[in-house]
This record gives structure tokens, C-alpha cells and sequence, in this order.
């Protein structure tokens, strides 16, 4: 049996794909577009080879991420769709030897972020009486990923702010869930010690990385109108790793 990908159709929709112009963040933009979204990506940082609008945009900047709000609304005049992919590793170090500004900037990039953008783009949301808001956390934040606790604990907010976030706008027409992924394939890994990228493909039951292109295909159903009854929800992308 062959299996198809699902076909979905997003023609007048704008998605806002925060760290949207590499890895994972350009295969949500190429997924979205792909089903006929317009592509917004907020990054710090454009792409030549980036064919979607682009906006240097700091999520860790409330400012940053209200200009660039109003800036979609003006010149698109909605926002259907948004992504928090955003993020920042940071150092692989135990606990207490950590840098202080390191931890608070892992921490403000991948949760306080998260927070910035919801809370610029909900109120536009709230009017159109639609939207999906999917943020992209991190097996991490369920299971503690040793000598990694500012990420860890970050991805960890960013599950509770989603089950928050999807129960407050539940009535809204607004949904908001969250993606955990285990290791996927990115240039990330190339910076990574091969023993390393080894340890954590032996902990997946299907014995592989994840793709980019798989964390795309699920924010794409995440967006569609077959996701109707799931909000403050986390997906686990895992390989069969997540056990709860």
C-alpha cells in the first residue's frame, strides 16, 4: 500500500513563521506555501535563497514583535496562521555551570518569545474569530534533557503556556497546540559531536532522526480544517521515544 500526504487548502491564508528562513522554520514555510498560504518569516536574520516575505524581526523584543505584527496587518490584513519555531540551544553544560546571561537568554528566547508574539497576534485573532497558533516546544521539555536545563525547562513553559493558552481562547475559534519533537535532522548536527548525534538516535525505537519535512507535515495538519477539536494539545514527534 502506498501512502499520500494529505492535501490541504490554505489560498488566502498568511501564516507567520517565526525563525522561519532555516531548518525547520523553511520547511514549515514550504509546507504552508506549498497548500497556498502567504508566508511571513520573522527571524533576525533574511536568507537570499528564501522565497516567502521577510522581516528582521527579535522575538525576545515585545517592540520588535508588535511593529512586526501591525506591519502583517497592514499589508496583509490578517493573520490566520502563526508558528513559534524560534529557538536557541544555548551550551550543553550541567546545572551549576552554566553562564547566568546564557540561561536567561535560552529562557527568553524560547519561552518569554513564545509569550511576546501570542500575546501581539491573539487580539487580531480574537477579532477575525479565527486562528491557529501552533508553537513548537521539544521532547526536552517533557522528559529534562540532561545538561541541557535552561532548554529543557523553557520547552517545559512552553507546553504549559500552549494547555493555558488553548483553554483560554477555546471558544474563540482560536487553537493553539504545541509540537514536541525529538532530535531531527538539521545542520544543527553537523556542530555536534558524532557520538553524540549516535546517543540520541539510539534512544528512538525507529532508530532514526526526525525530518524537517515531518514537523512540517504536522503543523500543516495542526493549521487545516481537519483539526477542529484540539487545543491546548501537545503532539509528540518522537519515533516512539515519548512515554506520556
Amino acid at each position: 500500500m502506498t501512502y499520500h500526504n494529505a492535501n490541504y487548502h490554505f489560498e488566502d491564508c498568511v501564516a507567520v513563521v517565526t525563525g522561519g528562513t532555516g531548518g525547520i522554520g523553511a520547511a514549515i514555510s514550504h509546507a504552508l506555501a506549498a497548500n497556498g498560504a502567504q508566508i511571513v518569516s520573522w527571524d533576525l536574520k533574511t536568507a537570499n535563497n528564501y522565497p516567502y516575505v521577510q522581516d528582521i524581526v527579535d522575538v525576545t523584543d515585545p517592540a520588535s514583535v508588535d511593529a512586526a505584527t501591525q506591519r502583517v496587518l497592514e499589508r496583509f490584513g490578517r493573520i490566520d496562521f502563526v508558528v513559534n519555531n524560534a529557538g536557541f540551544a544555548g551550551s550543553t553544560v550541567p546545572l551549576d555551570e552554566y553562564d547566568i546571561n546564557e540561561w536567561h537568554q535560552i529562557v527568553n528566547v524560547n519561552l518569554t518569545g513564545v509569550y511576546h508574539v501570542c500575546r501581539s497576534v491573539v487580539p487580531a485573532m480574537r477579532l477575525a474569530k479565527q486562528g491557529r497558533i501552533i508553537n513548537i516546544a521539544s521532547l526536552a521539555g517533557k522528559e529534562g534533557t540532561p545538561n541541557a536545563s535552561a532548554y529543557s525547562a523553557a520547552k517545559a513553559g512552553v507546553l504549559a503556556m500552549t494547555k493555558s493558552l488553548g483553554k483560554e481562547l477555546a471558544s474563540t475559534g482560536i487553537l493553539v497546540n504545541a509540537i514536541a519533537p525529538a532530535a531531527v535532522k538539521t545542520t544543527l548536527l553537523e556542530q555536534m559531536a558524532p557520538a553524540h548525534v549516535a546517543n540520541m538516535i539510539s534512544k528512538s525505537p525507529m532508530n532514526r532522526l526526525g525530518t524537517v519535512e515531518e514537523v512540517a507535515e504536522m503543523v500543516a495538519w495542526l493549521c487545516s480544517g481537519s483539526c477542529t477539536f484540539n487545543t491546548g494539545a501537545v503532539f509528540d514527534l518522537s519515533g516512539g521515544r515519548a512515554t506520556y
